[in-house]
């Protein structure tokens, strides 16, 4: 007969547990979680998911939770409070938190006293907004709110901040709620920006004011300032709804030019028939005159004028290595063959002085654009010898920096045979 397999061992813990009741359970778990609120939160977590309770009761654990949460990311939030920022993981660490409280706010039915005091906790920050963590904070604030009364509360706070941009919030809370006397009241505090202008003729817009609408789009088309894209948006889209073809095309021009790039180009050139493209092209090619290199560059290549865009790149000096964009690299490359003197010369003003200390990183990067100063000369313009001629002179300057050494012989072709 088969000799009888032992059980396993337990571990000391185990049999502690086994050992005890509940009462002595229940003093450890106290004990454990006083003082520490991101184990009181996972005792209420865990327990709330085997235990039955009455609705009030979960309320009041959620509640619980839910202020454990605040009290764990609280001590880093005070402190990216008080210095204006810190570490990446502090930040990380209190923004994750911050997204997990309000998702827990959201699927909780807390107490209206427990919401308010937590919206006690948090106003100071948001009113402060010092931390950098605003947007979580708003989250926060806003998924506390879950009746009307809440929105108001929060509206009121928010509006006696005396910070315009929490007036701005109340405002919007007041417009959603359908207080319309005190949504008007705050709109006329300020009408300055187009975003101004454009939140109030939506507004008497979506009350059937139509007339009243345009009419103020029209005069923030005047008078507003800053970004005015969704006030033209507005108008174009009466424009259009009301069959009025040249004012939408003028008001989506005027938006094409706003922040002109390709993609708007494209959008615009696509928008018109053959004969309305030949009215519009010329002044928005006049316009791109006024427009950033980058987007002067990509239009003029969209457009096949390559002579253009090679007299705007030759002005320009090679990036950095912390701001390379492979769309600038991609055009310079399509107008290697054609322009390789003029490439050349463009890759290398992004070399540098060659003959300096440096740390490893600065001499990766250069070895990054020694690698296009090789390709030209060996590959485009076919005379291997300049650039060994050239590569020569730069190796024998650097003899005393092996880590310039390590990374040009990482990056460019041929560099420990020369």
């Amino acid at each position: 007969m088969g000799k009888k397999k032992s059980e396993e061992p337990q571990d000391p813990l185990s049999q502690l547990i086994r050992a005890s009741d509940a009462t002595i359970l229940g003093q450890l778990v106290r004990q454990l979680a006083s003082g520490r609120p991101e184990v009181r939160r996972e005792c209420l977590e865990f327990l709330q998911q085997h235990v039955s309770l009455t609705a009030e009761a979960r309320a009041d654990a959620d509640a619980d939770a839910v202020f454990a949460l605040w009290e764990e990311l609280e001590p880093d939030l005070a402190d990216l409070n008080e210095y204006g920022g810190g570490p990446d993981e502090t930040e990380e660490r209190v923004a994750e938190l911050l997204y997990q409280l309000s998702e827990k706010l959201k699927h909780s039915r807390i107490p209206e006293d427990a919401r308010w005091d937590l919206l006690d906790r948090v106003m100071p920050y948001i009113i402060n907004n010092h931390a950098g963590m605003e947007d979580g904070l708003y989250d926060v604030a806003y998924a506390a709110c879950q009746e009307d009364d809440d929105l108001r509360e929060l509206a009121i706070r928010m509006e006696t901040s005396g910070r315009d941009y929490l007036v701005d919030h109340a405002r919007g809370i007041y417009r959603k709620l359908g207080d319309w006397d005190k949504y008007l009241a705050l709109r006329s505090r300020r009408m300055e920006y187009g975003g101004d202008y454009h939140d109030l003729a939506t507004f008497y817009w979506e009350h059937g004011e139509r007339e009243r609408a345009l009419a103020l789009a029209r005069e923030g088309m005047q008078k507003g300032k800053g970004r005015m894209d969704e006030l033209r948006a507005f108008l174009a889209e009466r424009a259009r709804e009301s069959g009025d073809r040249p004012g939408y095309l003028e008001l989506q021009l005027a938006e094409t030019i706003s922040g002109l790039s390709l993609e708007k180009y494209k959008a615009f050139r696509e928008l018109c028939t053959a004969e309305e493209w030949s009215a519009y092209e010329p002044r928005l090619l006049a316009a791109l005159e006024n427009a950033r290199d980058m987007e002067r560059l990509e239009i003029h290549m969209h457009r096949s004028e390559h002579d253009r865009a090679i007299a705007i790149l030759s002005a320009m000096r090679f990036p950095d290595s912390r701001s390379w964009s492979p769309a600038l690299l991609q055009i310079a490359a399509q107008l290697e063959d054609k322009y390789p003197e003029q490439i050349l010369t463009f890759y290398r003003s992004g070399l540098g002085n060659l003959n300096r200390n440096d740390q490893r990183k600065g001499y990766a990067a250069r070895a990054a654009v020694a690698r296009l100063v090789r390709h030209v000369w060996v590959d485009v313009l076919r005379t291997p010898e300049q650039w060994e001629s050239f590569a020569r002179k730069v190796k024998a300057a650097n003899r005393g920096r092996p880590a310039f050494q390590e990374e040009f012989a990482r990056v460019v072709p041929g560099w420990d045979a020369l």
